[in-house]
């Protein structure tokens, strides 16, 4: 990296202005310090092939993981062979565009799916159900469903996470832009309910914004299809996709209003057209930790905590689907301090990531023949 200073001291006297300039040119290779792990010192080891479109997984245990492929089925793959076995079940689900199954959660016996829910005439909506887990048949019931469904393949979300007995979840905007903005529709917010699906009583409807929808936690996001709770501080963090550029990560917040699409985080419309007056951000609504700009088309994030790379430990691990690349976001808790990338084009468009409780990583790329990866270091020889 080549840095051009330049620097000009002016001494001025009564009679005689004198004029210096000095051009120093400094030649300086930088190697982040923080990225303990480049591209070429690490193995991407496939563990399963043979997937359709996969969009969502979760560990049961380290020797068993559920995966969702988004033209429809479940996959239950057992991670000491490589072995499918697919789950039967009965999901009303409409594989359209951006839609079908989406992700897939293992808790405590039951098995959660967020997809999007085939509503008759050609309109869909975000939906989530449960089901105990069975390794031949899950029968699942809706617990959740976005209203009103609409017309449209694109911005379903959807990620969902388990904090303490709540379910939180991602929903898209659908497409639908200022619907983000309209508390009486679920589209472009984040929703928080009972595992059951009741509604907690201390949301925000109940509290402080009594015209929301009883299950919207926050509102003013797009189409985030990341979400992870951090072990570190007990909180929810997303990731979400802008337009032509705007991506970003940030924290879930009771009653709080990201701003889609009054704001677009740096972002434009694909026409190239301004978001609103064309403002990255604006006072009143909630910041985002990090933007993207140019887009990068971000899939899921890992707020790693585990042993397998402990200089990693509270940094973000966010998958890129437009640029096939794995970053890392240095992460504090409260500031993101940099960026490194990780790895690019090695696995093709990156969907989803995770980890076992060894701390081993795991990701799927998104493709019509994609598969399940381990990445790992290279040992380096003394």
């Amino acid at each position: 990296m080549v840095f051009l200073l330049k620097m000009e001291i002016l001494n001025s006297k009564p009679t005689v202005i004198s004029k210096m300039k000095f051009i120093i040119i400094f030649c300086v290779y930088l190697f982040s310090s923080s990225q303990a792990i480049s591209d070429e010192n690490i193995n991407l080891i496939q563990i399963s092939e043979g997937l359709y479109e996969p969009w969502g997984m979760s560990f049961i245990d380290d020797d068993n993981l559920l995966i969702t492929e988004k033209t429809g089925d479940i996959v239950l793959l057992d991670m000491k062979d490589g072995s499918k076995r697919r789950i039967e079940h009965e999901l009303e689900f409409y594989y359209y565009g951006q839609g079908g199954l989406l992700d897939i959660l293992y808790h405590d016996g039951y098995v959660y799916v967020s997809y999007s829910e085939d509503r008759g005439n050609g309109r869909t909506s975000t939906s989530i159900a449960r089901g105990v887990f069975d390794k031949k048949k899950i029968n699942f019931n809706n617990i959740f469903r976005a209203e009103p469904p609409i017309s449209s393949g694109y911005h379903f979300g959807s990620r969902i996470v388990i904090k303490d007995k709540y379910l939180f979840a991602s929903v898209g905007e659908r497409g639908a832009g200022m619907i983000a903005q309209d508390i009486t529709n679920h589209p472009g917010s984040i929703i928080r309910i009972h595992l059951d699906g009741t509604i907690p009583k201390d949301n925000p409807k109940f509290i402080n914004k009594p015209d929301w929808l009883p299950e919207v936690y926050q509102i003013g996001v797009r189409n985030p299809q990341g979400m992870d709770l951090s072990s570190f501080n007990n909180k929810i963090y997303i990731s979400n996709h802008g337009a032509k550029g705007g991506d970003f990560f940030g924290e879930v917040r009771f009653g709080e209003n990201y701003g889609w699409k009054i704001i677009g985080w740096g972002g434009t419309n694909y026409s190239g057209t301004k978001i609103g007056d064309g403002s990255a951000w604006k006072p009143g609504f909630t910041k985002p930790l990090w933007t993207w700009t140019p887009s990068i088309a971000v899939g899921n994030i890992l707020i790693y905590d585990g042993e397998a790379f402990p200089e990693w430990k509270g940094d973000v691990l966010v998958t890129s689907l437009k640029f096939k690349t794995l970053y890392k976001l240095k992460f504090d808790g409260d500031e993101v301090q940099g960026q490194d990338v990780i790895f690019k084009n090695r696995i093709g468009r990156i969907r989803d990531i995770d980890m076992n409780s060894k701390g081993e990583i795991f990701l799927i790329n998104s493709n019509s023949n994609a598969s399940l990866w381990k990445f790992e270091k290279i040992k380096m020889e003394d």
